[in-house]
């Protein structure tokens, strides 16, 4: 029997996984970059990267416990100082809100790509879904977040699993098929450090608060530990099968969908399914610090600035939209 403790930690954790996981790390071509066409180093690439994610996370969800952080900037000055911690402040506030609009528009083009859907509906959906989302409660939006990662896990052991079981290249042959101009970096010991710090720096304004939401410091530091363990099992789950298929994976935009539809339409469907869902948490992640930032969760204050904000999203990722036949 699970105590009280380990089911809130799970269910941190769970949250965690889903807004944690992004949309390039769904589509294989974060993974393409930073670990796959490193060839076989990609496995020890993936593994001190979930080394610095499982432990990274977990201490600033328990500082975010600590220091009482309902707001993402209690932990900055905390880490900082006054001055420092204001200036990462106004950046993370640009950022937020700049990787909102990015993924506004990708959760059209994930629909779009997925089930032929225009991009500005794709995009029109993920923005009511948030409005709608973003004015519960806490902990029910984190209930939310869980929903999703079964599903990711799913899709994550069918379509990498098949290909792992599979392969269309042997272990002994990857280096052969391997692309290294499509590497972020000549050194996989450097894209590991790197997308391990990407991953931190993605969840550092969301997992504070969610620290600070946890009953006691060690749910805290729990949660975000096994969701940690969960995306590095993860990480080198898909690394593993993009390897085994590294021809076709270097050939396409989205290597995963296209991994499973070879596999089934079905399989296919799902992907896309999934894609939109965690970009929907990703947005979710990035936009909840963003409000609480400036307003408190439930004021009226706080939904203006939803309203405000995704219609500015909304407006700033048409432009940015690929233009397809579908539009």
């Amino acid at each position: 029997m699970f105590s009280k403790d380990n089911k809130a930690s799970i269910g941190i954790a769970l949250a965690y996984l889903s807004f944690i996981v992004g949309a390039g790390f769904t589509t294989g071509q974060e993974l393409l970059q930073f670990f796959v066409n490193h060839g076989n180093y990609g496995y020890i690439a993936a593994i001190i990267t979930g080394i610095i994610v499982t432990f990274g996370t977990r201490q600033i969800s328990k500082l975010g416990y600590r220091v009482d952080a309902d707001s993402y900037d209690i932990s900055l000055n905390n880490l900082f100082g006054n001055i420092m911690g204001k200036i990462i402040d106004f950046l993370i506030i640009f950022f937020l809100f700049g990787l909102t609009v990015v993924m506004v528009a990708g959760g059209g083009s994930a629909l779009n790509q997925g089930f032929d859907i225009p991009i500005w509906i794709g995009s029109l959906a993920i923005v009511i879904l948030l409005f709608v989302v973003l004015q519960l409660k806490f902990d029910k939006i984190l209930a939310v977040l869980g929903t999703v990662t079964p599903f990711l896990v799913i899709a994550v052991l069918i379509i990498a699993g098949t290909n792992i079981i599979n392969p269309t290249i042997s272990f002994s042959e990857v280096s052969q098929h391997i692309e290294p101009s499509k590497a972020s970096s000549p050194f996989w010991w450097w894209d590991a450090i790197i997308y391990g710090g990407l991953i931190i720096g993605n969840s550092f304004s969301f997992l504070t608060i969610v620290g600070n939401d946890a009953n006691n410091h060690k749910i805290a530091g729990r949660g975000a530990y096994f969701g940690g363990l969960a995306f590095s099992v993860l990480l080198l789950i898909m690394v593993a099968g993009l390897l085994a298929n590294i021809g076709n994976a270097n050939k396409v935009d989205i290597p995963t969908l296209l991994l499973a539809n070879d596999i089934h339409p079905i399989i296919g469907i799902l992907m896309s399914l999934v894609m939109f869902a965690v970009i929907f948490n990703s947005c979710i992640g990035m936009l909840y610090p963003f409000l609480n930032r400036f307003t408190s969760p439930g004021s009226k204050a706080y939904v203006l600035l939803l309203a405000v904000s995704l219609i500015l999203a909304y407006q700033l990722a048409i432009p940015t939209r690929p233009l397809t036949p579908a539009q």
